[in-house]
């Protein structure tokens, strides 16, 4: 839950930047890795870029592993109703995408999710392969694309990006807002696409780091080796992210980043295995896993209602010279709005609103108890 839960306010580390930008998902595409950026920009958003949405899929693998090892117990066939719970969630991403956020990733999660369950049915040399061939595609899709972008910019002119006119992140509606999602669909869905190899790969090494015993004492060394790969990928990621920046993003987010997701999962593991109390940062953070599906759209929810405008509108009065710090101050905003929520939830229920309403449905679909 403390890893789920560090992965949930992560992402937020990266979304964040979109929600304050005042032409959204857009502007930051046009600006993300521009040398134009203030070093600060730069490093902050290296830092999260892609490592907590890596820790998030690895997460959602290990989630799998464990409801797999809960059907073998209780004597139930895998993947059993799992497919239920794979259109729900795919459900709930298309309405997040539609009405929340265009970078959702719980509509690809789903997908994913359906594929790996029926992998996680074969033998473990099966999903080895499977992994290993999709890491292999993966790093071949990935090398092939920063070529292009490489290409791209070489013969590109200097242009600045066009102004997004009219734009709907400053000055549309809700509604406005959620047709400019639908008539961008095709853009704004090409991530889950590109990054599925990626992805099926991830979920299948937090399944076999599960069974492994990365929660366990005798994970040891395995935890030792995860850190060591973590730290080398850690600073070969925030060398090429400041001293090169542009197109080499597209290897850092999908390329060093899931690397280095595997050393904070090492790190999170290995603390708490040692027998640390939580603290109260562990404790929030906890509750925050318990409820992550409820957290994240919260979060994207409470930070487009702050920036964009049809709520408060705030992204697009700040200048670009205080950009940073409202990027940061709104960043620890939500995260203390969405901590207290989950907390005062979870005084009162077992699961989180999204959570109940996701069991309940399920039940009723597959009829398990």
């Amino acid at each position: 839950d403390v890893a789920r839960g560090v992965a949930i306010l992560g992402t937020l580390g990266t979304n964040i930047w979109i929600m304050t930008d005042p032409e959204g998902m857009i502007g930051y595409l046009n600006r993300v890795g521009s040398p134009d950026s203030g070093w600060v920009e730069r490093l902050l958003q290296q830092l999260a870029q892609g490592k907590f949405l890596g820790l998030l899929t690895v997460m959602f693998g290990i989630g799998l592993a464990i409801q797999q090892a809960s059907a073998a117990r209780a004597g139930r066939r895998w993947p059993g109703g799992y497919p239920w719970r794979a259109c729900l969630l795919f459900l709930d991403g298309v309405l997040n995408f539609v009405l929340v956020a265009e970078f959702d990733v719980l509509m690809g999660y789903a997908v994913t999710g359906l594929v790996v369950a029926f992998l996680l049915a074969t033998s473990e040399r099966a999903q080895r392969r499977w992994l290993l061939g999709a890491a292999a595609v993966h790093v071949a899709m990935l090398s092939l694309f920063a070529l292009a972008l490489l290409a791209a910019d070489s013969g590109s002119g200097s242009g600045e990006p066009r102004p997004l006119e009219p734009n709907p992140y400053a000055h549309g509606s809700f509604w406005d807002l959620v047709l400019f999602r639908l008539d961008n669909a095709a853009l704004f869905r090409l991530e889950p696409l590109v990054i599925f190899p990626m992805s099926v790969a991830l979920f299948l090494t937090g399944a076999a780091l599960y069974r492994r015993g990365v929660f366990r004492p005798e994970g040891a060394a395995l935890r030792r080796r995860l850190l060591v790969v973590g730290a080398l990928a850690a600073v070969a990621d925030l060398l090429a992210g400041m001293l090169v920046g542009g197109s080499v993003l597209v290897l850092t987010r999908y390329g060093t980043a899931p690397l280095v997701a595997l050393g904070l999962l090492a790190l999170v593991a290995g603390y708490y295995v040692r027998g640390a109390r939580p603290g109260f940062a562990g404790r929030r953070l906890s509750e925050v896993g318990r409820t992550a599906l409820s957290c994240y759209i919260l979060q994207n929810l409470v930070a487009s209602a702050l920036c964009y405008g049809w709520g408060l509108g705030l992204a697009a009065r700040v200048g670009e010279d205080a950009r940073v710090p409202f990027t940061v101050g709104v960043y620890l905003l939500v995260s203390a709005i969405v901590v207290t929520a989950a907390h005062l939830w979870l005084r009162r229920f077992e699961r989180g609103p999204v959570e109940w309403l996701w069991h309940r449905c399920y039940h009723r679909l597959a009829g398990d108890r």
